[in-house]
């Protein structure tokens, strides 16, 4: 059988979009608990609330396959890896832009954040937010995790030449160039591990470096293994993760082990539900119980054949909202205190149900603007320059690295 094509190693998963709307609704379902009281309170709605937060590691296990397969596929291939320069361009123009706009109106309209100071708007806007205590603003709590996610983004050229070696020559075994899985799980283990272990003996804060890349480098790096194993499998010498594309096979059989796992998390052995600081242990539990959620939530749509679940989640609908899902995790905490102040609720008080359909809602048409008057016009141009490299192969690489992530 030859080999593929690049084009069919890295064709386009726009099935993931669909997950990618799923971890914004979490995250939504969240700040809502949380902004109506629920998430503190002894009910079991409570508890699922306050665990929703889990959609952060579903946004991080998601750029680490995305942004690392690539990589993965040219040394596979023995072909260039994606450009640095490039690649750094096309990820500012998709995730700042949008993103200043954010920060601007949140500062300047917010009644909370009046007035802002200038340390709030050099933070905020290099994404420098969460390296000192309590820097986080309204309608900006949210941003933490960008700010994590963009550190692994200029780390991500790095990390694929630590940790997949040099570049294959063509023609060489593959077995001389193993694919890279087992070292990339291992060395994130091994960050993350030993980052938490520093916690649990005091050097480091867990009201603070809780926030910070290291912690969740094994979401990250589960994202990057999967994304090593499907290239693998993609290029006919990944037998032995072949039972990666058989759990694709079973969506429903995936995610209802996920659903476990997050029912295991809102136990109190993940820790508090309100802001106060968990213990070393009860955080480590709770990376590991989302890592779980969140690999076997993607799984079933990475791998696998074509199937009608893979169907849904590839919908025109499905399509439209991983386009504008970024815009929502931006918004929604501006139209969340925004329904709170022109309603004059109380704080920690209204229905959850109500509340979030309408911060999904309002959400929504601003994303929608976000996308449309921002977004799409930054990424075209992010993508037209600088010039793309004549050859197809290279082409494919930049557009699956970047495109709706």
């Amino acid at each position: 059988m030859s080999a593929p094509i690049p084009d069919q190693v890295l064709r386009r998963l726009p099935a993931l979009d669909a997950v990618r709307v799923i971890g914004a609704l979490a995250v939504v379902g969240h700040h809502v608990g949380f902004a109506t009281g629920r998430n503190t309170g002894d009910t079991a709605v409570g508890a699922w609330l306050s665990r929703l937060d889990v959609g952060v590691a579903v946004f991080f296990v998601l750029s680490g396959f995305l942004l690392f397969r690539p990589y993965a596929h040219a040394r596979a291939t023995g072909q260039r890896p994606p450009g640095t320069g490039r690649y750094l361009w096309r990820r500012a123009t998709r995730i700042l832009p949008a993103y200043w706009v954010a920060v601007v109106v949140c500062l300047l309209v917010l009644p909370q954040n009046r007035p802002a100071s200038t340390g709030d708007w050099l933070r905020h806007l290099t994404l420098t937010q969460i390296y000192q205590h309590g820097q986080l603003r309204h309608g900006l709590s949210q941003t933490w995790s960008l700010a994590t996610e963009v550190t692994f983004y200029l780390l991500l050229p790095v990390l694929a030449v630590l940790l997949l070696g040099r570049r294959r020559t063509p023609g060489t075994p593959t077995s001389a160039h193993p694919d890279g899985v087992l070292r990339i799980a291992l060395a994130a283990t091994a960050v993350t591990g030993g980052w938490v272990a520093l916690m649990g003996a005091g050097v480091l804060s867990l009201g603070l470096h809780t926030m910070w890349l290291p912690s969740y480098a094994g979401w990250f790096g589960a994202g990057m293994a999967l994304a090593g194993a499907q290239v693998a499998l993609r290029t006919g010498r990944g037998g032995r993760w072949r039972f990666l594309d058989d759990l694709g096979r079973a969506p429903l059989a995936c995610w209802t082990i996920a659903l476990g796992a997050l029912a295991v998390a809102t136990t109190p052995v993940t820790g508090p539900r309100d802001l106060a600081e968990p213990t070393a242990g009860q955080f480590a539990t709770k990376l590991v119980l989302y890592l779980v959620v969140a690999v076997l939530l993607i799984v079933p749509v990475a791998f696998g054949p074509q199937t009608r679940t893979k169907g849904v989640f590839d919908s025109i609908v499905g399509r439209w909202l991983g386009r504008v899902s970024y815009g929502l995790f931006l918004w929604h905490p501006s139209v969340l205190e925004g329904i709170y102040l022109l309603d004059g609720r109380p704080e920690f008080t209204g229905d959850p149900l109500g509340t979030f359909a309408l911060t999904v809602a309002g959400g929504l048409v601003l994303a929608a603007v976000s996308y449309y008057a921002v977004e799409r016009p930054f990424q075209r141009w992010g993508g037209r320059w600088p010039r793309r490299r004549s050859t197809s192969e290279s082409q494919s690489r930049v557009a699956v690295a970047t495109a709706a992530n």
